[in-house]
């Protein structure tokens, strides 16, 4: 269900013309740092998901690149880097998907993704304060998409600090 919201949201909002316009062609790169309930929907190994992203303001048609990190207290790990798109409503709400494989390491004797590689599909909520900075609540999937048999999949849910990296503006 999550894979399917993210799709939609990542072709839909830009045909609609609700993708990124010039007025917020001057966000800066960002430095996102998270913290949430992993696996909290199946509850098959539950811990607190720490997570830190670098999210880039280059930008490639109007996808930005980005790279995350996270660790769970239930000893899982995470790396990767993926593409994310900002969608505007206004000057203060952005809702952002984004997709990264990722590399996996971790598996506990409750929990295990099944590989080493990991596709993390998510989608934020966020509200944008006058510095840029971003305030938001943000929900994710990671799964192997069947490469291998074993693909039980797990969700994340943080909440998330962006903070404006370079010149600080203000409206």
């Amino acid at each position: 269900m999550l894979k399917r919201a993210f799709l939609a949201l990542l072709f839909v909002f830009p045909a609609v013309g609700l993708s990124p316009g010039p007025a917020h062609a001057d966000d800066p790169a960002f430095l996102t740092i998270g913290a949430g309930a992993f696996d909290f929907n199946r509850r098959k190994d539950q811990g607190v998901e720490f997570r830190v992203d670098y999210r880039s303001d280059f930008k490639i048609w109007h996808f930005k690149p980005f790279l995350t990190v996270a660790g769970v207290t239930n000893g899982m790990s995470f790396i990767g880097a993926g593409i994310l798109l900002d969608v505007y409503f206004g000057n203060r709400f952005v809702v952002t998907p984004s997709f990264a494989p990722t590399y996996w390491r971790g598996k506990t004797n409750d929990l295990d993704l099944g590989h080493a590689l990991e596709f993390r599909s998510q989608i934020e909520f966020a509200y944008r304060f006058d510095n840029r900075a971003r305030l938001g609540v943000a929900i994710s999937h990671s799964s192997n998409a069947s490469i291998v048999d074993t693909n039980p999949g797990t969700e994340t849910i943080l909440v998330n600090y962006s903070i404006p990296l370079g010149k600080h503006f203000s409206r």
